[in-house]
């Protein structure tokens, strides 16, 4: 377990998380290709994490000055939306010379996204605020107001301390920001599946908990890197239960919609709400357990609990 971060999302400054509303294709580019623009004028690096075909409308705009920026397809790099944050979006900024603003265009809701993929999404948008407050960074978040459901878009409001609405070309303030409240609404139970496998386990059972989780991966058709994913995964997980949760937990592995699903219970309690989203300075020992499960996998959920804490992730077939 990791201890208590105080007062996660207190003032921001200098950095600057707008959310901008478009209704089409030319809205989209009225607010995007100026703001990249007006950071490579000002040499600032800008990379641009967006899907696939609203990043090739985006390419197309910029013509020459995109080989000037870092182009991220989203649906591939922040298809696990707690990847975004050390995978996408540290990762960039944190490459760059201290102390020089680092401008992005971060999508990471678009039409399409799943039932289980979307509290993942909207508790990302809001931990952005916590990961990045105090640091020279401006990250302009669109949303699609046509195809967005009207839930989507007020979470959008509540988790981006600045709007530009539809139509505009200037932030206001969101009089409904409050990103601490959209991660707590979204530490939704995940309740047992009935028909899962399941396994308990502790120190001495640790490697057959993990033959455990491999064998039923196989047998559900999970092969290669995949099921190599899933493996280190899970030894991450059971580890950090026997180490930081009680000693012991509980082991499921399942199928669904096109997944291998597997979680982890004990009855640890997770207290930093940056955990896995936080990348680790090389010469630390330690702390990379989340972090990695959340650069293999393609969706992870957590619920944590004053009982416990959950851990589930999926594996694409």
């Amino acid at each position: 377990m990791t201890a208590e971060v105080a007062d996660p999302f207190g003032p921001l400054d200098p950095f600057v998380h707008p959310a901008f509303f478009y209704r089409d294709e030319q809205e989209y580019l009225d607010v995007t290709v100026p703001f990249v623009r007006d950071g490579l004028a000002a040499g600032e690096p800008v990379a641009v994490a967006v899907p696939g075909k609203n990043l090739a409308l985006v390419r197309e705009a910029l013509g020459d000055d995109a080989a000037a920026v870092r182009l991220l397809d989203m649906r591939e790099a922040g298809r696990n939306p707690g990847r975004i944050i050390p995978g996408v979006l540290r990762a960039f900024a944190d490459a760059q010379p201290a102390g020089r603003r680092v401008r992005i265009v971060g999508e990471p809701v678009w039409a399409g996204r799943s039932a289980a993929e979307y509290p993942a999404c909207a508790q990302h948008e809001a931990l952005i605020n916590a990961a990045f407050r105090g640091s020279t960074t401006t990250i302009l978040c669109p949303y699609d107001t046509r195809d967005l459901p009207e839930h989507v878009l007020a979470d959008a409001h509540a988790t981006h301390p600045v709007v530009i609405p539809e139509g505009a070309r200037t932030a206001r303030d969101s009089a409904a920001y409050a990103p601490g409240d959209v991660v707590d609404r979204y530490n939704e139970p995940l309740d047992p599946v009935a028909h899962a496998l399941a396994f308990s386990f502790d120190a001495e059972s640790l490697s057959h908990a993990r033959h455990v989780a491999v064998g039923e991966a196989s047998r559900l058709g999970l092969t290669g890197v995949k099921r190599d994913d899933l493996a280190l995964a899970m030894a991450e997980l059971t580890t950090n239960s026997v180490v930081h949760g009680g000693g012991t937990g509980v082991l499921r592995v399942w199928s669904e919609d096109g997944h291998v699903v597997c979680e982890v219970r004990d009855a640890g309690r997770l207290a930093d709400v940056l955990v896995g989203r936080r990348p680790v300075p090389r010469d630390q020992r330690g702390g990379r357990g989340m972090l990695l499960v959340n650069l293999i996998a393609d969706l992870v959920r957590v619920h944590r609990g004053d009982s416990g804490t959950t851990v589930r992730c999926w594996f694409a077939l």
